[in-house]
């Protein structure tokens, strides 16, 4: 039984095996957007992974007994079950797999038909060197019924030897207080949920962010708003910065509004791991991407729109002179 597939091989129809994230970055690849590589360790492989280690009847067992109005039933139960899944050894059918496509994935360059130019994320010092972003994808995500986006967790910059540990932090992750709550208030509780794990190529971005394609606040389908910051782009998805904000018409892409932030910090990535490198007055004080940016980025995501035929939250990040997009949902506001 095959457990992983690469992002070429996946779709927006592959909710079910590949989570939310993990279909919409097959469809993007698909459809040649500048998505960096990667592949999905499928839904399967932890379904299997809790029935053949047998955990699977404690977990309910577990989940029985919690009182979710109570945060302390909610964050022991929360505990047990991430010790249960981590204490677990990962089947070697299983964890050869996965490094074997990890290695498949150091020798594949970033390229797009579409995007010629985006090709800077190369092999980085074989395959030891190369560095992932490690993202939980559930397989109820971005649907009608419910948006796991934020319950669930993301490691970045992980080597091989942690590529397998972050895997099952990932599963785990399926049993934050914050995602055991949320399956209550959703009424998921009774639902089975699985979840999949995007293992992507890294991109050390110098600017990130986020872009809806229609107004956010104003609900203006004529306007996109992008958001941006220096760094690694989750500084702005946790909320611990202000990002600057630009508003753009879609249909000339003009600019309409430059709102400009004073960044304190970025997170970047050091030797001895992710950092909050402070920034001076003056450099945290900058508008982070210039007007031409701007209007290439803002082309990007009017392209996705397009693509899905609904309007898109999307991240983005900015390395070397390219763009990328690391993941694109429905906004489910509107």
């Amino acid at each position: 039984m095959i457990l992983t597939k690469n992002f070429k091989q996946l779709s927006k129809k592959d909710v079910s095996i590949a989570g939310g994230k993990g279909a919409s970055l097959g469809e993007m690849t698909k459809a040649g957007l500048p998505v960096p590589p990667g592949f999905v360790v499928l839904a399967g492989a932890f379904d299997r992974f809790i029935e053949e280690t047998e955990i699977d009847a404690d977990i309910e067992a577990i989940l029985k007994k919690v009182n979710h109005k109570d945060v302390n039933s909610v964050d022991k139960a929360s505990a047990e079950i991430r010790d249960l899944v981590l204490e677990e050894k990962m089947p070697a059918d299983l964890q050869k797999e996965i490094l074997g496509e990890y290695h498949r994935l150091s020798l594949t360059p970033t390229t797009s038909p579409r995007y010629a130019g985006y090709s800077s994320l190369k092999r980085r010092r074989g395959s030891a060197g190369l560095l992932v972003a490690v993202r939980s994808s559930a397989t109820a995500e971005d649907s009608s019924v419910a948006s796991w986006a934020g319950e669930l967790e993301t490691y970045l910059n992980v080597t091989e030897k942690d590529v397998i540990k972050n895997v099952k932090l990932c599963w785990s992750s399926l049993f934050t207080p914050r995602a055991i709550f949320y399956r209550f208030e959703k009424k998921l509780h009774k639902t089975k949920v699985s979840v999949a794990v995007v293992v992507q190529k890294m991109v050390q971005s110098e600017i990130s962010g986020i872009s809806f394609t229609v107004h956010p606040v104003t609900k203006d389908y004529n306007q996109m708003v992008i958001e941006a910051g220096f760094g690694l782009g989750e500084a702005i998805v946790g909320g611990m910065i202000t990002p600057d904000t630009y508003v753009i018409h879609k249909n000339d892409f003009s600019i309409l509004d430059i709102n400009v932030s004073e960044q304190t910090f970025a997170i970047v990535k050091t030797a001895k791991g992710n950092i909050n490198k402070k920034l001076s007055k003056a450099a945290g004080g900058k508008q982070k991407m210039t007007g031409k940016q701007i209007v290439e980025l803002a082309k990007i995501c009017k392209h996705i729109e397009q693509h899905y035929k609904h309007p898109q939250d999307i991240e983005w990040a900015f390395e070397k002179g390219k763009f990328y997009i690391t993941q694109s949902r429905p906004i489910t506001t509107l």
